[in-house]
Order: C-alpha cells, then structure tokens, then sequence
C-alpha cells in the first residue's frame, strides 16, 4: 500500500486495508482441513488495527469464533455484532462475575477456585456459565500445569451449572523452538488421550496459533485454531506454511515531512547529541515520534521511505519529531509523505524491520502505535 498524496489535515496516520485482510482470512482458512474452526485472536484493539471497522470485516468474513483478553474487550466485541461466539483467554477477577452471568461469553479456567465461582454463580443466577479448561503444559503462565489437569476435569465435571465447552494450551517456542513445541503438544495430547476427550461441536480442542500452524495438516483430534498476526499478514519466523499459504500485510505506517534544513558538519542532532553529522548535510523534521508509536531505541540504524528512498534516521526519536538524512535525495519538501511502514514506489519497509529497529517485536510495535495515529479504512472488496 502506498500514499502518493499524503491525506489532508494529518500529520501521522495507518492504513488498515480490509480487503487484504478478508483474503488472508479466506487463505488461512482454505488451508485448514474441514470442519476445523476459526478463532480470530483480537486482542488489544485487534492488535492495534481497531475494533470496530476489524471485527467487523472479519464477522463478514467468515471468522467462527472470537478470542479476546478481557471482559472490557468481550464487551466491545458484542457491542459490533451478536452471535458470534466470544472466548475470554486471560482470568476474569471477582468483581467482573456479574458481567459473565449476564452473557454467553466463555470463561477460561486455570484452577479450581475459579470454576467453584463460577459453579457458585451459575446457581445463583439460574443459567450455565461456559468455560475452557486451559492447560499448562510448558508455558508457565496461565492454565493447570499438566501433570495436575485430569483431577480439575473430574472437578469440573462434579461442579453444577459449569459446562465445559473446550480444552486448550498455548505453544511458548513455536516461533523458536520446534522441539519444546512438540514436547508441549506431546503433553497435551497424552492428557486428552487419558481424559478421552472427543473434538466436537460442545467440545473445542486447541492449541495452535498462528506461529505453530505448519503442523497442522494433520491436526488430530484439535478441531480448532487461534489465528492472531497471521490474519493481518504477519507471517512467523517459521514460516506459517500450512499449504504453504502466504498472506498479505494488512497495515502500514506513515508521516509527513514537516522541515526541511541545511546543517554543518559535526552539529549534534537530537537530545544528547548521540549522533554528530560527519559532513555539511540536509536533514528532514518528520512529523512524528515515539508519541506515536515509532520506537525510541530505533536511536540511529533505523530508517524511513521519503520518495521510494531509504533515509536513515539521525540521533534520538523524540516525543513529536524524528529527524532524518536526505542528503542523497535532491528534492525534499514540507508535506511530503514518508513511510515508516509499508511500500513507497519499490521500496518497502516491513513491519519486521521496523520493530528489529526499535530492538522489539511486531506484537509491541502494532500495539504501541498510539491513537494519537490516525486510522484509515481501506474498505474495497475482494
């Protein structure tokens, strides 16, 4: 994606193009085998794409089941569209009890004190509360460690007004370590051989994401999938090649120039004067910072499109301003675009390469690009 007339009135904005979006949705889901269901992993703003126009694509698109971290997020969601099921993956507190009673929303459970308060409130208020049995089997963050699971199931199955509706793990290393991921899914699929759990519609078996679907050819007895960065075209270091799909990026990163100016060698650009000009060289002010979600160590070695060029970044990203060399361009103004993510002319800038500048990774970077960014909806269909 590319703008070659920056939008009016906008100093820093994203694109979000909706369109590529649905046909990574349609490609991810064209690889799985039948009867495996979609779960669309929204968390945090739709990892920063925004709810509203997101959601609301992906509903269109075919998308089974939506994922998210909280109550506040579960809320959201229903509030685009009612009828998709909604899973909430991260412990819900004592004080959001209420809330749960009041919806269908899937609860995940790690112990047995959350399922004797949900046993309690099913009771309470006279209806089931549907839960997902999260299993630990080397994360070492949320679920039942795996060794202690079989005896929160028989928990589970005595609890009145609890009706599990899933099982599931998450893969801590499939993006690094193939065989702690294949350790983890052996532990995973030994406990549901022993519990003799059986994929069905009332019962929903995952464990792969977007970082771990290259297995999933042969899925086993999971009949279902956790799909996050790869929808939005992010695709994992190892290669989420299930029939070998290949997605499309979803989002891109812009700004303006906002100066234009001549400096001397050896003059100290930004805070701290980290970086020293070695020759008599023309620098651009971009119209945003780390206020804006570009990443303050991206300090020197990052770099920017201005005119399909790459122009390196000089000293500290600061609050509101980033400066750059383009020294090697010879004709720059106040108003151009620049990209920080995304394709200029034929160039481009990845969403990788941008958070390897700022020493993070694309989760962060997606999340950390603030609203203070505007957000512009490509909305052409397929």
């Amino acid at each position: 994606m590319s703008i070659y007339a920056p939008p009016l009135g906008r100093r820093c904005w994203a694109e979000i193009d909706l369109a590529a979006l649905e046909r990574n949705l349609h490609k991810i889901r064209s690889a799985l085998p039948p009867g495996v269901s979609y779960v669309s992993v929204v968390k945090a703003d739709a990892y920063g794409h925004g709810y509203q126009q997101t959601v609301t694509r992906l509903m269109q698109a075919g998308a089974d089941l939506f994922a998210v971290a909280n109550v506040t997020e579960a809320r959201q969601i229903e509030e685009i569209g009612s009828g998709w099921p909604i899973l909430i993956l991260s412990p819900v507190l004592p004080d959001e009890l209420s809330e749960i009673a009041d919806h269908d929303w899937m609860v995940t459970v790690s112990s047995a004190s959350e399922v004797d308060r949900l046993s309690r409130l099913a009771r309470e208020r006279g209806r089931p509360v549907q839960i997902h049995l999260k299993i630990d089997t080397g994360m070492g963050r949320l679920g039942i460690w795996y060794e202690q699971a079989d005896a929160l199931y028989h928990h589970i199955q005595q609890s009145p007004g609890v009706d599990l509706r899933g099982v599931f793990t998450h893969f801590s290393s499939a993006d690094s370590d193939l065989d702690y991921t294949h350790l983890q899914r052996e532990r995973m699929l030994q406990l549901i051989k022993r519990l003799d759990l059986q994929p069905s519609d009332k019962m929903m078996l995952h464990a792969d994401n977007s970082a771990a679907l290259s297995s999933f050819l042969n899925p086993g007895p999971f009949n279902a999938v956790r799909i996050g960065l790869l929808q939005f075209g992010i695709e994992p270091k190892t290669s989420a090649a299930i029939g070998h799909v290949r997605v499309e990026p979803v989002f891109s990163f812009h700004t303006r120039v906002s100066l234009v100016k001549r400096l001397p060698a050896g003059t100290p650009i930004s805070y701290g004067g980290t970086v020293r000009l070695k020759a008599n060289s023309r620098v651009a002010l971009l119209a945003a910072g780390y206020a804006d979600g570009i990443p303050f160590p991206g300090t020197g070695g990052g770099h920017v499109l201005i005119d399909g060029t790459h122009c390196p970044i000089l000293g500290r990203v600061t609050m509101d301003q980033t400066v750059v060399d383009v020294s090697h361009l010879n004709n720059v103004n106040a108003g151009d675009p620049a990209v920080l993510i995304g394709h200029q002319q034929k160039q481009k800038i990845s969403l990788e390469e941008f958070s390897l500048q700022g020493n993070t990774i694309p989760w962060e970077s997606l999340t950390s690009i603030t609203k203070r960014v505007d957000r512009i909806y490509r909305t052409a269909k397929l």
